[in-house]
């Protein structure tokens, strides 16, 4: 088989079901998006040794999430979705994470070393991500657990630097504007 099929030459594409679709469509721009993510989340996954199976999961879970946005018409294909426990399972590493970090007293600059740059950069993806997804729950109903999974993953994201910051002795930089 082929990797290319000639048939989005002009901006067109396909998902799961009768309708081709613009490739600008917002619908395909989150489909994107959340690829770009899944992406980021991989690099993050071949740089550093703190949780591993969450990134694991989060990878596999992204393809779930995307492919549930995917669907024109939901229930007629058979595709896992996010569920709950999901969700639940970036809240209660959040909180595992949470309880070794010092109390945030300040915004904090996202710096660090590069791989905590990049951790930075997959949760502003992430945010532009669920920015789409929400635009496309105003125009069709999307399961609610992808909202609410896309937005946790950005806080897990965000703990995760700050994380792997406290684990590498790695000062954050504190955000104190000019007076």
């Amino acid at each position: 088989m082929k990797i290319y099929t000639k048939k989005g030459d002009e901006g067109q594409t396909s998902i799961l079901g009768k309708n081709r679709y613009s490739k600008a469509d917002l619908r395909i721009c989150s489909i994107g998006e959340i690829d770009e993510l899944n992406a980021y989340i991989g690099l993050i996954y071949s740089k550093i040794n703190l949780q591993k199976e969450t990134l694991h999961k989060t990878l596999n879970d992204l393809f779930v999430l995307g492919s549930q946005l995917a669907v024109e018409e939901p229930g007629k294909y058979k595709i896992p979705e996010i569920s709950d426990s999901d969700i639940e399972l970036l809240e209660n590493q959040i909180d595992q994470m949470e309880k070794s970090l010092p109390q945030m007293t300040h915004f904090i600059l996202p710096t660090g070393d590069e791989i905590c740059a990049h951790i930075h950069v997959a949760r502003s993806v992430c945010r532009r991500a669920e920015r789409s997804i929400v635009a496309l729950n105003d125009t069709i109903k999307l399961d609610a657990n992808i909202t609410k999974y896309i937005n946790r993953l950005s806080d897990y994201c965000f703990v995760l630097a700050r994380y792997y910051c406290f684990e590498n002795n790695i000062n954050e930089v504190k955000w104190i504007p000019n007076k």
